[in-house]
């Protein structure tokens, strides 16, 4: 799997999150890949996708502040759940994930955007993200 599925199922992940406690994630994890298919993926994958997920969520706050700090008008208690789980997962990229460079976390979270939010999506995920380079 490539690195742009493992990215994808890892938002995915994330936007289910918002929408249930933190006690009933392992079972969400569980249930989504269930569902969903990992094209010939094996347990390494899955584990990838999950150990970034869950690295995010331990930043979460610290993510959500950087974020805050350069979206003029647009806290995050108040960005769509789709634009938001994508900010996320690129900020940690950005910040954290070493093996991300800083342009392709933004490249691929713009692109995330266009497949998943709304048409104004990937200007306002990339006015974000450059705001925080």
């Amino acid at each position: 799997m490539n690195r742009y599925k493992l990215r994808e199922h890892t938002f995915k992940l994330l936007f289910l999150a918002e929408f249930y406690r933190e006690e009933e994630r392992a079972e969400q994890i569980q249930l989504y890949f269930e569902r969903e298919e990992l094209e010939g993926a094996g347990q390494d994958a899955r584990n990838l996708v999950i150990a970034k997920y869950e690295n995010v969520l331990e930043q979460v706050e610290v993510i959500d502040n950087r974020i805050n700090t350069v979206a003029s008008n647009w806290k995050t208690d108040r960005m769509g759940k789709v634009d938001l789980s994508i900010l996320r997962l690129a900020v940690y990229e950005m910040d954290y994930d070493d093996g991300v460079p800083t342009g392709v976390a933004i490249n691929e979270a713009v692109e995330l955007g266009k497949k998943y939010g709304q048409d104004e999506s990937p200007a306002f995920i990339n006015g974000i993200l450059a705001k925080l380079c």
